[in-house]
């Protein structure tokens, strides 16, 4: 079966930059999306993520560079133009009109017959579930609904692309969470391809075919969830996704692509190539870590000694945070029943699989 990746690139975005008052917001970015994906750009604030979304869409002008799509260059046409849905942060919809009529919008708009935009509507209605609230307006729904009717209104006309500018962040978590799958749900079923803006990462993970992680106007790192997730190719993206324990250390010696880095009172094994005495930080995912009695050092595993802090119970895990006894804290995920007997102060070895450790340059911050 042929993937989404396999097809020609349905959205290139090639060398885009973009400055704002002498301040570099974008620099030459490139971003290739295959028709029906959905990709997250996630970044913290200030990334360049909303900017390029605002430029896809005609919003903003691209200084440098260009964005085509389906083939054709849009960068220079006007918003109208380019078929292209929004969904903003706000939702921005129109408080005058109905559901069914906030919907209707775009296809009246465009000259869409009485009978054919009635259709559209109707179903339109039944796949965001909102049939029986149609003749309401906007301030009669809750935050979910307006939610629904703007993917619905921005949907409706056929875009060949949908645009997604946190549309989830003004709800609360129980409802945003039900509404990722939901969306994701409808857009898989209609086969668009989407960009969705997001500084969450759990929701980049959980809806994403592939996520673009931002920084600084670059693209950190551009891959599936999993890959993100498993394989961060920075520091950056290692600490923007996920959680980590992270170690300072030196490489004391390298041989093979596999590494042996000092830890303070420990000797590590991870795969990497860097020269020996270099500064390093090592880090390991919370659940890849288990605890062992002190001093039980397996072979073919890592093994740190520490001390246990303290215990968070957060309902199907516990999270443990310990220190190594240069201070360093390392943070373990536990079955709850793990986590029964362990008391603060006791002593341990973290242990983990060499495999399951990355190591990038520099000191820890």
């Amino acid at each position: 079966m042929t993937s989404l990746r396999d097809e020609p690139d349905y959205l290139i975005a090639k060398s885009v930059s973009k400055s704002f008052g002498g301040t570099r917001v974008l620099e030459n970015l490139d971003l290739h999306i295959g028709r029906g994906e959905f990709v997250s750009l996630l970044g913290p604030s200030g990334c360049g993520k909303t900017t390029l979304l605002r430029m896809i869409a005609g919003l903003l002008p691209v200084d440098d560079g260009s964005i085509t799509l389906g083939g054709k260059v849009i960068s220079g046409l006007p918003p109208h133009q380019r078929n292209v849905g929004v969904v903003f942060q706000n939702y921005a919809l129109f408080p005058h009109l109905t559901v069914r009529d906030n919907i209707a919008f775009g296809l009246r708009a465009r000259g869409g017959k009485s009978a054919d935009v009635e259709k559209t509507v109707s179903r339109f209605l039944d796949l965001i579930k909102l049939p029986d609230i149609a003749d309401r307006y906007p301030s009669g729904l809750s935050g979910g609904q307006q939610q629904r009717v703007a993917v619905a209104r921005a949907l409706a006309p056929h875009p060949d692309i949908l645009l997604l500018d946190e549309p989830f962040s003004a709800l609360d978590r129980k409802l945003r969470e039900g509404m990722q799958i939901e969306l994701k749900a409808l857009l898989r079923d209609l086969g668009i391809t989407s960009v969705f803006v997001t500084h969450d990462q759990d929701e980049a993970l959980v809806m994403s075919d592939r996520i673009a992680v931002m920084n600084a106007g670059v693209i950190e790192q551009f891959g599936t969830p999993s890959e993100i997730y498993r394989t961060p190719r920075s520091r950056f993206v290692l600490d923007f996704i996920g959680a980590s324990s992270q170690l300072a250390g030196t490489v004391s010696r390298g041989e093979g692509g596999r590494l042996a880095v000092s830890v303070g009172d420990a000797m590590v094994t991870a795969p990497g190539h860097f020269r020996t005495g270099a500064d390093v930080v090592v880090a390991v995912r919370p659940e890849d870590i288990s605890i062992r009695a002190a001093g039980d050092t397996p072979d073919g595993l890592n093994a740190v000694p520490v001390v246990l802090k303290d215990r968070i119970y957060v309902g199907a895990r516990t999270l443990a945070h310990f220190s190594t006894s240069r201070g360093e804290r390392l943070s373990i995920e536990l079955a709850p029943d793990q986590a029964d007997g362990l008391e603060p102060g006791g002593t341990f070895a973290a242990v983990w699989n060499t495999d399951k450790t990355f190591v990038f340059p520099g000191e820890r911050p």
